[in-house]
């Protein structure tokens, strides 16, 4: 028995989905988020730190590597808490619309955190997380609510558009 799925096993009839990491990094009961700029997607939206797991990468590299790249920091895998698992689609979109979400929360890391990206973002700030900046990218704003809540997340939420 094969250990792999045929080549074609996932065209025509399947869905394909885009993975990304996402990141709240943590202080207290404040939170790192940065104004998005020239992604050509949410810009002039506050956002976490976040993006696509690239091939051959987990989703926990992928959330390593993304706060690395965008705000300086080094966090160890050990230290991403999973938060939950969002699948954001369109029932009818296309296939880049078809989307996996996965959300950690960190409360450890090393260095001080800053802009690295600067034609990506336009400012990083702490806020805290019962006083958040509008506006927030709306899927990231449900995570970031249900924290500022004290409510613990579901596994998985589907949340079609």
């Amino acid at each position: 028995m094969p250990d792999r799925y045929a080549p074609d096993d996932h065209l025509a009839d399947r869905t394909l989905l885009v993975a990304a990491a996402y990141v709240v990094l943590r202080r207290d009961d404040a939170v790192l988020l940065h104004l998005r700029q020239g992604t050509g997607y949410r810009d002039g939206y506050w956002a976490t730190l976040a993006g696509h797991v690239e091939p051959g990468e987990s989703v926990h590299e992928a959330a390593v590597r993304e706060v690395a790249e965008e705000a300086g920091v080094t966090v160890a895998v050990g230290d991403l808490a999973p938060l939950t698992v969002l699948h954001r689609f369109e029932r009818t979109g296309p296939a880049v619309e078809q989307r996996v979400d996965v959300f950690f929360e960190v409360r450890r890391w090393s260095g001080d955190p800053s802009i690295l990206e600067e034609t990506k973002a336009a400012d990083m700030r702490w806020f805290a997380l019962d006083d958040l900046p509008e506006p927030v990218v709306p899927h990231e704003r449900l995570v970031l609510d249900a924290l500022a809540a004290g409510q613990t997340l579901p596994a998985v939420i589907s949340l079609p558009s």
